[in-house]
């Protein structure tokens, strides 16, 4: 008996390191990588199967990655490991009308508009669960929730976005998330996450709106700056009757320590709380082969000051002041619609489509030249092969077609600036069972 406890505790020991390792390896990985997503600054999806059902599926459990969708989706049968890598490409790019300085005055770009640097960027996630008996289950992802990136390089006969130089922003948000669902009956089980939060940001060349500042050292060209919160997820599956199932996930709003380093440019001193954000859904099984989801997703961008204040408040408060100017970003609603099909036994295939109405209205594209999450379309396909009992390689894609938005410079009203992006993706993970 003590040789099988002592087996037992050493194989606990052994995967706990193991999953520490894989844990530390990451997230020196994501202090690296910069990301950018797509349904705003949040990524359509997470874990491979699911993006290639453009993000659908809250009401199913794939595999254990599927615990960053809903944590009630954590049901793994003995200890089970995912990882994988996208990698992402976004093209992003503004134009501008040409201006006359002299005669118009004002805040005006010069030049016709620049295209973004840095197309390609590599973006890990990972998941470890086990079932600690028949109705527990434990678990931990590390994924990326989102982030922004955009690098507009001066040349000869354009001086920067906003006359300094190179100018852009990069932003990137990692999630790491312990997980406990419970089966309460053979139709429903629930999870519960808390989410600690870390983020980097960083700006470059936009010194030109010190002017407008509370704190005119703390807008620009400061080096990154790092930002850490918790927050919590909580989700709940259930079975209506055979092959008809519900799910509801609901992530809390995560209040963010300041980046101290752009509290000129932040309202609320630097602030950059995350939004909630809750998705629910419903998945049919057709047959034994065909299963459709419908996701409904909505993300509250309103409740983040940074964000979400207008443009024009730039006009009555500084910058980092607590209603200073943001981005003006609305809520943004999402509807997934996802399809998989078990062709054999050892092979899956997935198809999806999303859409949601982009968050950016007219009357703010100056500041979004920094952060032009325009996408409102996706469109994507996903694969899952069996390679043994206990071993699966997943891969999925996605395209996103471009987008525009159009509007006055806020700040020299005579000049029109257009904001486009366009994206695709390829991703690709791998889960064994122990």
């Amino acid at each position: 008996m003590k040789s099988l406890k002592n087996s037992i505790s050493s194989n606990k020991t052994t995967r706990l390191k193991a999953s520490t390792i894989a844990v530390a390896a990451l997230l020196s990985v994501f202090s690296s990588t910069s990301v950018m997503a797509t349904n705003g600054y949040f990524t359509h999806g997470y874990g491979m199967t699911h993006k290639g059902m453009a993000g659908a599926g809250v009401a199913v459990s794939n595999d254990v990655m599927s615990a960053a969708n809903n944590p009630a989706a954590l049901a793994v049968k003995g200890t089970q490991f995912s990882t994988g890598l996208d990698l992402f490409s976004p093209s992003r790019e503004y134009r501008v009308s040409d201006v006359d300085f002299f005669a118009e005055g004002g805040f005006y770009l010069p030049g016709s508009g620049q295209k973004s640097e840095n197309d390609y960027f590599l973006i890990p996630e990972f998941a470890v669960g086990y079932d600690l008996n028949d109705q527990w289950n434990l678990g931990l992802t590390v994924y990326a929730n989102g982030g922004m990136n955009t690098e507009y390089a001066a040349n000869e006969g354009n001086p920067g976005t906003f006359y300094a130089g190179t100018t852009g922003v990069d932003l990137k948000q990692v999630f790491i998330s312990p997980t406990a669902s419970y089966q309460v009956s053979d139709s429903t089980r629930v999870g519960f996450a808390p989410v600690f939060v870390v983020q980097q940001f960083e700006a470059t060349g936009v010194a030109s709106f010190a002017g407008f500042s509370s704190a005119p050292a703390s807008v620009s060209n400061n080096g990154s700056d790092t930002s850490t919160g918790i927050g919590f997820q909580l989700g709940i599956q259930h079975q209506v009757s055979p092959g008809l199932d519900l799910g509801a996930s609901y992530r809390s709003s995560v209040s963010m320590s300041e980046f101290d380093k752009y509290q000129g440019l932040f309202a609320e001193q630097g602030g950059f709380d995350l939004p909630s954000s809750y998705q629910v859904g419903v998945a049919y099984q057709i047959n034994s082969q065909h299963q459709i989801l419908l996701d409904w997703q909505r993300i509250n961008y309103s409740e983040v000051a940074s964000v979400a204040n207008p443009m024009s408040n730039i006009m009555a408060a500084l910058l980092g002041a607590d209603n200073g100017a943001g981005f003006g970003w609305q809520d943004m609603k999402i509807v997934k619609l996802g399809y998989q099909w078990q062709r054999t036994p050892e092979q899956a295939l997935r198809a999806g489509l999303s859409y949601g109405e982009q968050p950016i209205p007219n009357s703010e594209v100056l500041f979004n030249i920094l952060a032009p999450g325009v996408q409102e379309w996706h469109v994507t396909a996903g694969l899952t092969q069996n390679l043994s009992d206990d071993v699966a390689i997943n891969f999925a894609a996605f395209y996103s077609p471009e987008k525009n938005v159009s509007g006055s410079n806020f700040l020299a009203p005579n000049q029109q600036v257009e904001l486009s992006m366009s994206q695709f993706g390829f991703g690709a993970s791998i889960t064994w069972q122990l």
